[in-house]
């Protein structure tokens, strides 16, 4: 075994959100392109140990393959940091505010980046007014979940009811987003440079759970396709709104652009999936990044306080 100098590192995977099964293939991902690189890697899911875990099998590094609630929401990343451990991705706080897409869209709001028009729903709003407020058809979504868990599209007044019932299982916290039409994209960064572009073309109507990790039909394309200048000028906003949310390490921005040339930022991801339909592995392979560089350089960024 070749060392990579970062001793041995526990490959964070699995876990007890929504995402688990998603989570699983990540992990398994990330920890065979570390052992193929030579690192000294293991597979470790807080669903079945205790984190204190880590110190007592002498890890002294941590990739973070975990997605959604106790895995990218800065609960992990809080207790890694109390044991002294080094972990990939964000620190606490950004972590935390990027798994609330309602806290999300505050900040990025204050400083002028754009994001779709949104309401906070209860169990009693006034679905029929804030349907002509937003217009339909509408999204309805956890504040904080992923992988478009809980997300319904609304088309009718009568649709809301059901869908915010299904994201209210998921998350006492339920947003209604105005629906934007236009061209799916997606940003990742590594360090403090974005990656290029990936456009997104689903078959059906949204990119949900199935079309991104299950269907074959979505198509993605990298290069994007888009000009140039206009390439450019996304990857400069999205970084600002990484950066922003105090992100660091790696990191995914998801938008849409509208046939009108704006774009607007929907959401944050501080830890990307790592599967084979994932978005991260895409675009550093058109920038010349190998999977297994891709893990090195992530590792590589490990995030110390």
């Amino acid at each position: 075994m070749i060392d990579q100098g970062f001793g041995k590192v526990a490959v964070l995977l699995g876990g007890r959100s929504a995402e688990r099964e998603v989570s699983l293939q990540s992990g398994q991902a990330v920890l065979e392109a570390l052992r193929r690189k030579g690192v000294d890697a293991h597979p470790f899911d807080p669903a079945e140990k205790p984190m204190e875990t880590l110190l007592h099998e002498g890890f002294s590094r941590v990739y973070i393959a975990l997605h959604g609630r106790f895995g990218e929401d800065g609960t992990v990343q809080g207790a890694l940091e109390l044991m002294g451990l080094p972990y990939t991705g964000s620190g606490v706080m950004a972590s935390a505010l990027a798994m609330d897409k309602w806290r999300t869209k505050l900040l990025w709001q204050a400083v002028g980046i754009n994001s779709p028009r949104y309401e906070i729903l209860h169990a009693d709003s006034p679905f029929e007014e804030i349907a002509n407020t937003l217009g339909l058809p509408l999204i309805v979504k956890p504040a904080r979940e992923g992988s478009t868990i809980g997300l319904s599209k609304v088309h009718t007044v009568q649709e809301f009811a059901s869908a915010y019932q299904l994201a209210a299982k998921y998350d006492a916290l339920v947003l209604a987003e105005e629906f934007i039409t236009g061209t799916e994209l997606t940003v990742a960064i590594v360090g403090d440079t974005p990656l290029p572009l990936v456009k997104i073309e689903v078959a059906g109507e949204l990119y949900d759970y199935h079309a991104k990790y299950v269907s074959n039909d979505t198509r993605y394309f990298c290069p994007s396709g888009l000009p140039d200048a206009q390439e450019s000028a996304i990857q400069a906003q999205a970084l600002r709104a990484y950066q922003v949310l105090g992100c660091e390490g790696w990191g995914r921005i998801d938008l849409i652009l509208s046939p009108s040339g704006q774009f607007y930022f929907l959401e944050a991801n501080t830890s990307p999936g790592m599967t084979s339909h994932s978005l991260v592995p895409m675009a550093a392979r058109t920038a010349g990044i190998s999977f297994e560089e891709l893990v090195i350089r992530i590792l590589g960024l490990s995030h110390v306080e």
